[in-house]
């Protein structure tokens, strides 16, 4: 799923700033520090207000950005602003329980996550390739017949589309799975909607697999998201799994962070301004009032909201930031014993009835064990949108209330509201017109990455810090010519 997370407001019995439990925290932080001596909220001293290339924000833009500095023997600092890295793909811990802040699934087919990851070590979990569809009272499998063809063979004749329909995706896929990242990115655009009229699906498979399936990867139930992004996500399940690490999503900025060199991170580092100076170069002022100055150029790699306020206008080559409204979304986690959940199965459940206000909801704890304490189960919950008006409790007590209907009041009203985020700003808007592939230069010796500039991937996020810093070089190469 794309990443989420700017500013999350969240209600909690207990606030911890640890992502797991405290001696993995500890033992998370100490690997950081001896294997890659990361400085934590020290501000730079005197000596140190100059360096190669400054990077602004750690999110996945920001630590991709910085790898291949890295790689490039380039001598660079990444400043955060948080206590942390991974910008919206963060986990929090509480109550033994591994929340990742929003609804996020890793595809493993990711082209650029495959060349800057390593999977192994991540150890990640699978969910069921498909999903149970709830609709007309009762829930319908969609299964991918690649995965589980005696599963999609059963699933023919049920409502979630026509048998055409099934054989159309069938279609769909193989015609992605034939083109070019650059090809399906690059192509002809029109709304997600609109592409799937013109492929011939009925309104049923639309309205009950794929504005609830998509709806919930682009938190946009109405799927006038781009069919660039579409056919991009579809042609990515076709070919990985979707998983979650077992140590939370958070795990995948974690590890970028521990490959970085020594002292390269600031946190608590917050950047107030970028400034031209003398050099040509452009700094960087502080919230504390130092600035900062780079000797070969800043990368801006933080959400697209804060782009606008560092980069001082809405007009410029982030593609007409501030346009569109963002995408938000509600996750709610909510806890409960292992024998009040009616499966074990590490599967999606998908809202088709066009009815209520749960777009999807899995149970964690069923695709990785380690999201929850022995014999506990972890439930989480999306909505698309913010639902401001909804005080945490009351929207708890709807969503259970909606869920009593899915799986029986008895063992719905038996769960535990434990997290709620409402998470503002979870992913760009990526309507059209959109242009997946910007130029990351932004005036001299600026360059822009982030999601908002590709796709709004995890993917997307790690391209557009690989192009940031290619940029960046091809100009550095250039000046020294």
């Amino acid at each position: 799923m794309a990443a989420i997370i700017l500013s999350p407001l969240f209600t909690s019995p207990r606030r911890l700033s640890i992502h797991r439990s405290s001696n993995c925290h500890f033992a998370l932080r100490v690997r950081a520090q001896t294997s890659s001596q990361l400085t934590v909220g020290s501000p730079p001293s005197a000596s140190d207000r100059n360096t190669g290339v400054i990077v602004i924000g750690a999110g996945l833009a920001g630590l991709a950005a910085a790898t291949h500095l890295a790689s490039e023997r380039i001598p660079f600092l990444l400043l955060e602003a948080s206590d942390s890295v991974g910008g919206r793909v963060r986990t929090d811990l509480v109550d033994g329980f591994l929340l990742d802040r929003g609804f996020q699934i890793f595809i493993t087919a990711y082209p650029e996550a495959r060349k800057l990851l390593d999977y192994n070590s991540l150890d990640l979990q699978k969910f069921y390739s498909g999903a149970q569809v709830f609709y007309d009272g009762r829930f319908h499998t969609v299964a991918d017949p690649v995965r589980h063809f005696l599963d999609s063979l059963g699933s023919l004749a049920n409502p979630i589309g026509s048998v055409v329909d099934k054989l159309r995706i069938g279609l769909a896929r193989l015609q992605v799975i034939g083109k070019s990242d650059e090809e399906i990115l690059s192509a002809a655009e029109e709304p997600t909607i609109d592409l799937l009229m013109k492929l011939g699906f009925s309104d049923s498979v639309v309205d009950r697999f794929f504005r609830p399936f998509f709806g919930g990867i682009f938190f946009d139930p109405e799927l006038g998201t781009t069919s660039r992004l579409f056919n991009f996500i579809f042609k990515c399940l076709a070919l990985g799994d979707n998983t979650l690490p077992a140590r939370g999503i958070s795990a995948i900025p974690d590890q970028l962070a521990r490959k970085l060199p020594p002292n390269s991170i600031l946190f608590n580092t917050r950047v107030t301004s970028i400034r031209p100076e003398e050099s040509g170069f452009p700094g960087v002022r502080l919230e504390n009032g130092q600035v900062l100055r780079s000797q070969s150029g800043v990368i801006v790699a933080v959400d697209e909201p804060e782009a606008i306020r560092l980069l001082g206008r809405e007009d410029d080559k982030t593609g007409h930031p501030g346009r569109k409204p963002a995408r938000s979304t509600v996750c709610l986690y909510f806890t409960a014993d292992q024998g009040q959940i009616p499966v074990r199965d590490p599967v999606l459940f998908l809202n088709g009835s066009g009815e209520g206000i749960v777009n999807n909801m899995f149970f964690a704890t069923n695709v990785t064990r380690s999201y929850g304490p022995p014999g506990k189960v972890l439930v989480s919950v999306s909505l698309i949108g913010l639902f401001e008006d909804v005080p945490d409790d009351d929207l708890a007590d709807e969503v259970v209330k909606e869920l009593s209907g899915w799986f029986g009041e008895k063992v719905a009203r038996s769960w535990k509201h434990l997290r709620t985020y409402r998470i503002r700003f979870a992913q760009p808007n990526q309507c059209p017109p959109t242009d997946l592939m910007k130029n990351p230069r932004h005036g001299l010796g600026v360059y822009v990455c982030g999601d908002y500039m590709t796709s709004a991937t995890f993917d997307g996020a790690l391209v557009s810090g690989r192009k940031a810093v290619e940029a960046l070089l091809k100009d550095r190469a250039k000046s020294l010519a």
